[in-house]
């Protein structure tokens, strides 16, 4: 009967401190996640309405430039970019070894992004309706994190 070992009953059991990180990473898992779905049905997932919506906010727009604005390596965008490509969402009008790409959205890709901006527009309208001011507070930090780029990481 020497046990001196804190009887499980005694150590306090409680939640962890909060964290505003991995409030901010669950808030964004739930929204991920809406917003998967309702890209879904248009062929898309978050990263390709993103590359595609850089595509159309620069035509012409080179695979190096394209993967430092999307934060993925040079040849992860080569591979987005030709799913995008094999999907007709996108075209790299010169498309030969040696040249420079010049990557575009095509009729079909713009027809599927204005969509999936509608229905962004309507998540973000939901999001801003029900925490106001987490959403003031969100504002401009996707280009700017505090000071500091994502690369920093």
């Amino acid at each position: 009967m020497g046990d001196t070992a804190t009887p499980r009953s005694s150590v306090a059991v409680g939640r962890p401190p909060f964290s505003p990180v991995i409030s901010l990473i669950t808030v964004a898992a739930v929204w991920d996640h809406r917003l998967h779905a309702a890209l879904k049905d248009l062929g898309l997932t978050t990263r390709k309405y993103a590359l595609l919506a850089h595509l159309q906010a620069t035509p012409g727009i080179s695979f190096s430039e394209l993967a430092r604005r999307s934060q993925i390596t040079v040849q992860t965008a080569h591979t987005a970019v030709k799913i995008l490509v094999g999907d007709g969402l996108a075209e790299d009008v010169t498309a030969h070894a040696g040249a420079a790409s010049d990557l575009r959205v095509t009729d079909k890709g713009a027809g599927v992004l204005a969509e999936a901006d509608r229905r962004l527009a309507d998540l973000d309208r939901e999001f801003a309706d029900g925490i106001p001011d987490l959403t003031a507070a969100l504002q401009g930090l996707h280009e700017q994190p505090f000071g500091m780029t994502l690369q920093e990481s």
